[in-house]
């Protein structure tokens, strides 16, 4: 077991950090986040509200994969027959899983697919959309609206690349979703002829780019070229963003590079630390992208939530109060604490109970997005 953790010592006068070298694109805007965390680590224009095209997607499969049962049969109406721009060629009344069409959305763009998707989960494409933007308001995703499913050039359809990091990160923690966009080809049994049907991936990056993983292409003679991809080194995953941007895959390429040289994850506390001085350790492991010189400018609050009186139930399950983490005193991330006793009698180490102590500075979590799906992931298991 590493040593405890110790008081956070401000670091209002520590000397200069070092910064990372700029890094620039050809898009419009740009942003690249760190999945697990949700920090986002570069952005251009991050927040101006542009047209997105086919990364609209995103949104359609999540909201799909979460209201919907991947195994329901999704039919083919005439409204979806006939859509157009990319397409996986539908027939007519055919009917699909929702699974094998979200395989088709993902992989080729079908805006037949999108479609067909939206009016069995929201009723109407309307209804679907309400749901859309229901789910944008949800994440925080101040600077997107959404007036389609597909991603047809429309007058009050647009997102920001800061939102799109976001919205994929949060996408991402998603298994299926997840399982999806890192597909590189896919068969799905084809009703209608004696052969199946075989979509390959048009996220080239798939193929091109070590530990790739995703996401994402999107183009419209108005929004140009868009792209959202991730990838996978040494344990941490990054998602990139670009709009408008006539050199994508390089960008991309270039981007992500960035991201794994100059923020990689760094461990601040271990599961099972104690906690300096008070007889208490993690529940959990925490890891934070941190640029060289900053894992020094984090510091740390230990809460310690009111005991519980005797003969009253312990509705917190054990929990005893929590570290939270700042950095340049911003909150960006917490991790629960619990008595040594009960975390032993939990499975947790059987080391002697030795004092514990509020967190180090050297303990991270994640952004406001990351935060947000913990919150519901701990209101589900509370």
């Amino acid at each position: 077991m590493a040593a405890g953790l110790v008081p956070s010592v401000s670091a209002a006068n520590a000397e200069t950090v070092p910064v990372p070298p700029g890094i620039s694109t050809h898009a419009q805007a740009s942003a690249l986040i760190d999945v697990t965390s949700g920090r986002i680590l570069y952005s251009s224009h991050g927040d101006e509200e542009l047209r997105i095209a086919s990364l609209t997607k995103i949104m359609t499969a999540l909201v799909a994969i979460e209201q919907g049962r991947l195994d329901d049969k999704v039919k083919v109406s005439a409204r979806a027959f006939a859509k157009e721009g990319s397409s996986i060629y539908l027939k007519l009344g055919e009917e699909m899983t929702l699974e094998n069409m979200l395989y088709g959305l993902m992989l080729r763009s079908g805006n037949d697919a999108a479609t067909a998707i939206a009016e069995h989960i929201g009723g109407s494409e309307d209804g679907f959309v309400f749901l859309m933007n229901q789910k944008a308001e949800e994440l925080g995703l101040s600077h997107s609206h959404f007036m389609n499913p597909h991603g047809l050039d429309a007058e009050g359809h647009y997102s920001s690349a800061n939102d799109l990091a976001k919205l994929t990160a949060y996408a991402l923690q998603q298994p299926e979703f997840k399982k999806i966009v890192a597909t590189k080809e896919k068969a799905a049994p084809n009703p209608n002829e004696s052969w199946d049907y075989k979509w390959a991936n048009k996220n080239k990056l798939l193929r091109l780019y070590e530990g790739a993983d995703g996401v994402k292409t999107g183009y419209t003679k108005k929004a140009f070229r868009c792209l959202v991809s991730s990838a996978t080194r040494h344990g941490q995953q990054l998602a990139a963003v670009t709009l408008n941007d006539g050199d994508d895959w390089k960008d991309h390429a270039r981007m992500l590079d960035y991201g794994f040289k100059y923020y990689p994850l760094v461990t601040l506390a271990e599961k099972e630390m104690r906690v300096h001085e008070q007889p208490l350790q993690t529940g959990k492991a925490f890891v934070y992208p941190l640029a060289e010189g900053e894992k020094g400018q984090v510091t740390n609050k230990l809460v310690l939530y009111p005991p519980v009186r005797p003969g009253k139930l312990d509705s917190s399950f054990g929990i005893r109060g929590s570290v939270d983490f700042y950095l340049h005193d911003r909150r960006i991330g917490s991790v629960p604490i619990y008595h040594r006793s009960e975390a032993n009698s939990n499975g947790g180490s059987s080391g002697t109970a030795s004092p514990a102590a509020p967190s180090s500075g050297t303990m991270h979590t994640n952004s406001p997005v990351w935060l947000s799906v913990w919150k519901r992931v701990m209101s589900h298991l509370f």
